[in-house]
């Protein structure tokens, strides 16, 4: 055993130095590229196969896309009053503020006293204050989506080992962490991030460009639909395998209850996956949903043309209920109890390996009995 200071003889400075170099150029190589590609998409894809990403709601499984995709609005008659496509210039500005965690001044919260939204035990559900706390939130989501699922990091992901994109510099970013779990630093315990939740409230989407959902679903005809009404997009949610239990997941929708409450939130909606991206082996789920919990049609939103799928695969007399709830993701099943719709197709995300749909929830459908469960003003587990 070497004592401390003593070299290896056959360590070289000038070796380690030039492989560290190699490796540097190789990533940065790799990141220019993915980024390249990823400018040249944007700016040549047209308007109906346009791709802002997705917005998963499901706490257990994949969902997003590639990181680095803009936020750039629709056109047409689906659009909503929003900012022109972004030059490369304001992209590349957008790109770095989300890898490093640093948000637009309208996407921090507004009230810094009143981040914290409740806590259960040593378990705290809470704004993120700072781009570390983004960080920390895109840590778990890479953990979550490419470390344990089957979704494939490019090279920026793989650079940063953090799930990411252009929308995170424009949202609020839901945290539960655990204050009896983490690392000790001086002498003090840092929290874990143990789950999160992605929030993009309607005023903020219109100013930078619009929806994440709005690479897969037409969300804008619900909306012009209900224009005295406000939207919250929920997205890239996420638990920790060992806290995927009813007290963290009771948690974090006790934080989104707090969050609709204090920003006086009527509808919400974004993508949840299924996991698999054959649509005939997934036929019994989907058509449960497609004949059970199909959006009535002011609030029923249609699949982007190339990319819908059809979920009426099975006649309703065929499908065995018990059955199609076992395949549902739990999460899914939550939003229906819940009382929430789907929209209309399903939409296949090969990156991810998942089959999304849209999931609608106007606040106003919500069961009496889930609002008394966790409290008409939020108190249930109130700080």
């Amino acid at each position: 055993m070497k004592r401390t200071g003593q070299t290896d003889p056959n360590f070289s400075l000038p070796a380690l130095f030039g492989r560290g170099m190699d490796v540097a150029r190789d990533l940065a190589r790799d990141f220019a590229r993915d980024l390249s590609r990823d400018f040249s998409r944007d700016m040549t894809r047209d308007d109906a196969r346009s791709r802002f990403g997705q917005a998963g709601l499901s706490s257990i499984g994949p969902i997003g896309e590639p990181p680095f995709q803009a936020p750039f609005p629709k056109t047409g008659v689906d659009a909503i009053p929003s900012k022109p496509a972004m030059p490369v210039p304001q992209k590349l500005v957008t790109d770095f503020r989300a890898y490093s965690g640093i948000r637009y001044k309208d996407a921090l919260p507004p009230d810094p006293d009143g981040l914290v939204l409740g806590r259960l035990g040593a378990m705290e559900v809470r704004l993120a204050r700072t781009a570390r706390d983004v960080r920390r939130a895109q840590r778990l989501r890479y953990k979550v989506f490419y470390e344990e699922m089957s979704a494939v990091p490019d090279g920026a992901a793989r650079l940063a080992r953090r799930d990411m994109d252009s929308f995170d510099a424009i949202c609020e970013h839901l945290l539960v962490l655990d204050h009896d779990a983490g690392k000790m630093v001086l002498g003090r315990r840092k929290p874990k991030v143990v789950g999160t939740y992605r929030l993009l409230r309607q005023e903020v989407a219109q100013r930078h460009g619009g929806f994440y959902t709005q690479g897969e679903f037409h969300v804008n005809g619900i909306i012009a639909a209900h224009p005295n009404l406000r939207f919250l997009e929920l997205g890239r949610s996420c638990v920790l395998k060992p806290y995927r239990n009813k007290r963290t997941v009771e948690l974090l929708w006790h934080g989104v209850w707090t969050y609709i409450l204090r920003n006086k939130i009527d509808a919400m909606f974004g993508c949840a996956s299924l996991e698999g991206t054959d649509p005939a082996a997934l036929a019994l789920p989907l058509s449960f949903l497609h004949h059970n919990a199909l959006a009535p049609d002011e609030w029923r939103a249609r699949a982007v043309e190339g990319r819908h799928v059809s979920m009426d695969r099975m006649p309703k007399a065929e499908i065995n209920p018990k059955a199609a709830l076992q395949a549902l993701p739990p999460l899914i099943k939550g939003y229906l109890r819940l009382g929430g719709f789907v929209g209309d197709g399903a939409v296949v995300d090969h990156q991810f390996g998942t089959t999304d749909v849209l999931i609608i929830l106007p606040v106003s459908v919500i069961s009496p009995r889930y609002v008394e469960h966790f409290g008409p003003t939020a108190n249930r587990h109130a700080i």
